[in-house]
């Protein structure tokens, strides 16, 4: 089993949103950055789980934990001219951008950016890293172990 980070604004989808969908389940769509696609397409595998991160918010931070369930498949949303995920450049036979499902596993106690970056046990998170803009990471099994301790 691997751990991840996945961040979403709020705006876009929100925990909540997550917890009131239909068996708490979404693809995880829109992810537009090279490396946070190969994650997705390469490495993540069902039963995998992740901290579901709030962005681009007020109070960035962990909101909850999900689990990825299935096989990666092309985002949809890259297909759809109506979206702003579309991308015309990709094709159905040939998609460019992959995603994963995700079910929503709890949702946690909110716990800050500030909170996680005062704990030496994660001075090597990616997502704690300045500059860091990936939606996808990955988080090592130290990291996600600690984490859970702050999350009990």
């Amino acid at each position: 089993m691997r751990y991840w980070l996945i961040k979403s604004e709020p705006s876009e989808l929100s925990i909540d949103d997550l917890a009131a969908l239909p068996n708490q389940t979404v693809e995880w769509f829109g992810v537009r950055n090279y490396q946070a696609r190969n994650f997705m397409r390469d490495e993540m595998q069902d039963g995998d789980l992740a901290i579901f991160w709030h962005s681009s918010c007020n109070n960035p931070g962990i909101y909850g934990i999900v689990k990825i369930i299935g096989e990666t498949h092309p985002d949809s949303y890259q297909f759809n001219p109506q979206s702003k995920y579309y991308d015309s450049a990709s094709t159905t036979n040939s998609p460019r951008w992959w995603c994963v499902d995700v079910v929503l596993v709890h949702k946690t106690n909110y716990v800050s950016i500030d909170k996680l970056r005062s704990c030496p046990e994660l001075s090597q998170m990616q997502v704690l890293k300045r500059g860091n803009r990936l939606s996808v990471s990955k988080v090592s099994r130290p990291e996600w172990e600690f984490i859970q301790g702050l999350l009990s």
